[in-house]
């Protein structure tokens, strides 16, 4: 058992490294849009305040990973693995595309598909699935709103001021938002595997407790590091440049209201997805300056995507975890 639960967690760091991978666009999208720095500058940033954000918000994202998907008594490792592979496989197949979909829910939907294959839908936590859904309508309509209402104010203070002094000053702000936005990704989305890796603990025996070790965080929060800096430019061109065109003061709006709604996510333990937020306060930072700013039909695509990702990824856990039954 001690070293099939050694390979689920590597796995899970393999699915951490995904995460950041994909995720990379959502702190630096914006900051590459408005051309305040260069792709490997934006990623480093992003990639150390990942690394960071786990450390910061603590662990009531992971508990809820942990204890609020499938019932954590009955679990085993082998289906955490399934469920595992599932989201590795639907995070990757999206990336691949350039589609910025949550890792989040497709983590979740994951390990959801496998407690179905293995144990039924009767072992659901549904309680804790209600925070995941919350998360998945709060955040990109919270997002539109936050992200319009404080462009909206940005504008009118600014209003009389020369266009090029207002961006040379956003555009060094926008440097504090963006890596803002990156701790509170890594506080929520940093966790989600955490979370994995002390069910996987608590599956095969290793603990005695829903316990959150310390090289738990590190490892979990090293990997997601890793994986935003190499980060997917695909995503990055799609959030960046594809759904509107942003000015300095736009991203600083959507990347300050983004890592506000996550960092009380991050307190009171939803896992909501970074993708829905950072997406959702563009959209409101773009229609603030006019509605057609915004490219819908791209942001219809995107949402298109969100709504598939828990589906997409609970089916590939339930194909995965019916294999695995098949040689264990």
């Amino acid at each position: 058992m001690l070293e099939i639960a050694i390979g689920a967690i590597i796995v899970a760091l393999i699915f951490d490294f995904v995460n950041g991978f994909n995720d990379s666009a959502n702190s630096v999208a914006t900051v590459i849009g408005t051309r305040v720095l260069k792709p490997i500058h934006a990623v480093g940033l992003s990639a150390t305040m990942n690394f960071i954000g786990p450390f910061v918000f603590g662990v009531a994202v992971a508990t809820t990973i942990a204890k609020g998907i499938v019932s954590p008594d009955d679990i085993t490792v082998y289906m955490i693995v399934g469920g595992l592979a599932g989201a590795i496989g639907w995070s990757t197949l999206c990336t691949y595309f350039g589609l910025p979909i949550s890792n989040s829910h497709s983590l979740v939907g994951g390990i959801m598909g496998a407690g179905i294959a293995g144990l039924g839908f009767e072992k659901l936590v549904y309680g804790g699935l209600t925070k995941v859904f919350a998360g998945i309508v709060i955040a990109p309509i919270g997002g539109i709103i936050f992200g319009l209402l404080l462009t909206t104010l940005i504008i009118t203070i600014f209003a009389s001021k020369r266009p090029g002094p207002v961006n040379k000053t956003f555009g060094k702000l926008q440097i504090i938002s963006s890596a803002w936005f990156a701790l509170t990704h890594g506080a929520n989305d940093g966790q989600k595997t955490m979370g994995i890796i002390v069910l996987i603990l608590f599956s095969a025996g290793m603990i005695p407790e829903l316990e959150m070790p310390l090289w738990v965080i590190f490892a979990a929060a090293t990997a997601m590091g890793l994986g935003t800096f190499f980060g997917g430019y695909k995503v990055i061109k799609t959030l960046g440049f594809k759904i509107t065109k942003l000015r300095p003061y736009q991203g600083f709006a959507a990347e300050t209201a983004g890592g506000a709604m996550l960092a009380v996510f991050a307190v009171f333990g939803i896992p909501a997805s970074t993708t829905h937020a950072i997406t959702g306060t563009i959209m409101g930072a773009g229609a603030a300056r006019r509605k057609r700013a915004v490219r819908w039909k791209v942001s219809r695509q995107i949402v298109f995507s969100w709504i598939i990702t828990i589906p997409g990824a609970a089916a590939m856990g339930i194909g995965f975890t019916y294999l695995i039954h098949l040689f264990v």
